[in-house]
């Protein structure tokens, strides 16, 4: 009973099978009660309430992987400090061992910040198959914006074949959200993380239980750190490709401002291209800091260099140059030439 009330104070699982291994492995005890007779001392003390019979295990349709870093599961919650401040926790985990490969606090996660947990699980574990099975969320994928975002430009190098499970899909994701449940438990009988630095402190004390003293029950009550080291690793699924990094393509409509935005580096930045262009559907082609704005027809309404610094990009009497809009003498000279108006939004800051 004692080491049942040690085991629920600490926030973590403190069930009979729980209890049974703690007694064998961590406390080194001869003789050790059954499953069966900790169960009914458990129930007659009144700590565990019995269950109707629930659905049997073999009616499930259970996935795993047949080898440590064969896949990752990785996925954001949320948690709150001290001071009610909402902040963001990345998890990720072995498919196979169920092994905690990163969890990581932040405030709001980027781009960069997803890749630098993933570059540092990999440096720790080695490089996964197939990997994170993640949402698809902003951070994880950019395909619903038409392009890629820094993470999955990470494993089109490092060739490891990204996958993004659909949300509500337990057969795919229900490992990390599992996870969290067990992680969540234990964050709420800890003293509230008054910083981000007090937060993750707390998640590398449960990072380092859950891996090598845990018993976990989907693996035969074995540690995920054992599970890990048990078996070969998987190796790469692709092979690395020479992906040019800096170099992507967005569409975007001028809205009524005459402005269109990129996202450069986490931070949204404002581009003036006109209020003589409104409506107009246009492609930005982004090398890192060189950008050149064009319409579908390949007219070219402004060529520049981002400044990463500033939100708004004007267009100043120095960098609108003629050679910066349409040269041609097509329709949209002739509309210059009706209109003053348009002519001097194309010369003058917006």
């Amino acid at each position: 009973m004692a080491l049942r009330k040690e085991l629920t104070n600490l926030g973590v699982d403190a069930g009979a099978q729980t209890i049974r291994v703690h007694l064998a492995r961590c406390r080194g005890e001869d003789r050790v009660p059954s499953v069966s007779t900790t169960r009914r001392i458990l129930v007659r003390r009144g700590f565990v309430t019995p269950q109707p019979r629930k659905r049997p295990r073999s009616s499930y349709v259970r996935f795993e992987a047949a080898m440590p870093n064969e896949r990752w599961q990785a996925d954001i919650t949320h948690w709150r400090l001290a001071d009610g401040t909402e902040v963001e926790i990345l998890n990720a985990i072995d498919d196979h061992s169920r092994l905690l490969v990163a969890s990581d606090a932040r405030v709001i996660f980027k781009a960069a910040d997803v890749v630098g947990s993933f570059r540092a699980a990999a440096a720790a574990h080695g490089i996964p198959g197939v990997a994170p099975d993640g949402q698809r969320c902003g951070v994880f994928t950019a395909a619903p914006r038409g392009g890629r975002c820094a993470l999955e430009l990470e494993c089109a190098r490092a060739g490891i074949r990204l996958v993004h499970s659909s949300p509500y899909h337990p057969q795919a994701c229900g490992k990390v959200e599992r996870l969290h449940q067990t992680l969540k438990r234990f964050l709420a009988k800890q003293d509230p993380a008054r910083t981000i630095g007090e937060l993750q402190g707390q998640l590398d004390t449960f990072r380092a239980y859950y891996n090598t003293v845990r018993p976990h029950r989907a693996i035969g009550r074995a540690t995920p750190a054992e599970a890990f080291a048990a078996r070969p690793k998987a190796t790469l699924s692709l092979r690395p490709l020479p992906v040019p990094g800096r170099f992507r393509l967005r569409r975007d409509k001028v809205d009524q401002t005459g402005v269109v935005t990129l996202r450069h580096d986490s931070r949204l930045h404002h581009i003036a291209i006109g209020r003589g262009f409104v409506g107009t559907r246009v492609l930005l082609l982004v090398d890192h800091l060189q950008v050149r704005v064009i319409t579908e027809d390949g007219e070219v309404l402004r060529s520049f260099t981002l400044d990463p610094t500033r939100d708004y990009q004007s267009r100043s009497r120095r960098a609108m140059r003629w050679n910066d809009v349409p040269t041609h003498t097509g329709t949209m000279s002739r509309d210059i030439a009706r209109c003053p108006r348009q002519e001097s939004n194309l010369r003058h800051p917006v």
